[in-house]
C-alpha cells in the first residue's frame, strides 16, 4: 500500500478514513478539496488541474481523498489501493449537516483557506442521488482493475473501524 486513492460521497469519510491511514502508514496525504478549489471556492482550471494531478500520481507514495470523477481514470490507474466508501446516503446527509454545523463560517482543514463551510442544495442533491447516479459506474470500475489493484469496499462505519484496525 504506497499509493492509495479513497473515493465515495460527499459525507462518506474519505477525509477523516485519509487522515487515519497516514497517520498508521507514515504516506503523505493529499486533501484534492485543498489543491481544487482557490479562495470564494473557484475552481481550478482543467488544464491546470490536469497537470496538477499528473505531478501528484507521478510520486512514489500518497493517500488522495476525494472524488472528481473526470480525473478518476488516471488516479484508478496509478493507484495501487482503492477504497470506496459506500455509506448509506441518509449515513452521508447526515454527516454534511454536522459538518455544515461545524464549521459554519469557516474553512474545512482539508479545504483551501478562504473557502468557508457553505451548503448548497446542488451539493445535497449530489450526495442524494450518488447512490444510483454515480456509484453504479464507480463499481465498474473497480470491477474492472480489481485483478490489478488492491480494492476495499466499505459500506458501513462499523467496516471502516475494522478496515483501519488490520492496518499497523
Amino acid at each position: 500500500m504506497k499509493r492509495v486513492l479513497i473515493i465515495g460521497s460527499g459525507g462518506a469519510g474519505k477525509t477523516t478514513v485519509a487522515k487515519a491511514l497516514a497517520a498508521r502508514t507514515g504516506l503523505p496525504l493529499i486533501h484534492l478539496d485543498q489543491l481544487f478549489w482557490s479562495p470564494g471556492w473557484v475552481p481550478t482550471p482543467d488544464h491546470d488541474w490536469d497537470a496538477l494531478i499528473q505531478r501528484l500520481i507521478g510520486q512514489d507514495q500518497w493517500i488522495m481523498d476525494g472524488n472528481y470523477g473526470r480525473t478518476l481514470p488516471t488516479r484508478l490507474t496509478a493507484a495501487d489501493t482503492i477504497i470506496f466508501l459506500d455509506l448509506p446516503r441518509l449515513v452521508c446527509v447526515w454527516r454534511i449537516l454536522a459538518r455544515r454545523w461545524r464549521y459554519f463560517g469557516r474553512s474545512r482543514p482539508d479545504v483551501a483557506p478562504g473557502c468557508p463551510e457553505h451548503l448548497t442544495l446542488e451539493f445535497l442533491g449530489w450526495v442524494w442521488t450518488y447512490p444510483s447516479r454515480r456509484r453504479p459506474d464507480i463499481l465498474r470500475r473497480l470491477e474492472s482493475v480489481r485483478s490489478e489493484k488492491e480494492v476495499v469496499i466499505l459500506q458501513s462505519a462499523r467496516e471502516v473501524e475494522r478496515f483501519l484496525a488490520t492496518i499497523p
